[in-house]
């Protein structure tokens, strides 16, 4: 069940950037990238203070569910995010807000309840504002990444 789980979370995020446009997968690709480097050293840090842990299995079942929904979700989410809003930091920061309520309390406790993980010393709290953090952190790296072409370009 549980595989079925990670390969459905990242098999349903990399279908939907089907329809993502190519020329915004291009643009934001540098951004997603960040985000998954930002998310794979909070996973690392999972590991010594730990921030959640795998309820079946050691730490190869951690990676697994990890990097299921960080190459998942958390790649193809911040590609539509960017995709949709970027140049409009209210939106933006609002459509942050709800994706991240919606991942810290329901979804996480779906996840937990289908044993995928389970949260130690991370509680939903902390990853609302963990990953509100790394949104604006993302928005500033894509004006910086897009700033210095609207200056040549003038």
């Amino acid at each position: 069940m549980i595989n079925l789980i990670r390969v459905g979370l990242l098999t349903i995020s990399w279908l939907s950037l089907v329809f993502l446009p190519k020329r915004s997968f291009r643009k934001y690709l540098p951004v997603a990238n960040l985000a998954v480097g930002l998310i794979l050293l909070t996973s690392l840090f999972s590991l010594p203070f730990k921030l959640w842990i795998v309820e079946k299995g050691g730490i190869k079942e951690k990676i697994f569910t990890d990097l299921s929904l960080i190459l998942g979700p958390f790649f193809s989410g911040t590609l539509w995010i960017f995709h949709l809003t970027y140049g409009r930091f209210g939106p933006y920061l609002l459509l942050n807000m709800v994706m991240n309520l919606l991942l810290a309390f329901p979804l996480c406790t779906i996840f937990q309840k289908l044993k995928l993980f389970k949260l130690v010393n991370f509680r939903p709290v902390h990853i609302f504002f963990t990953y509100i953090f790394y949104s604006i952190v993302l928005y500033g790296y894509q004006m910086f990444l897009t700033k210095p072409k609207q200056l040549l370009s003038k």
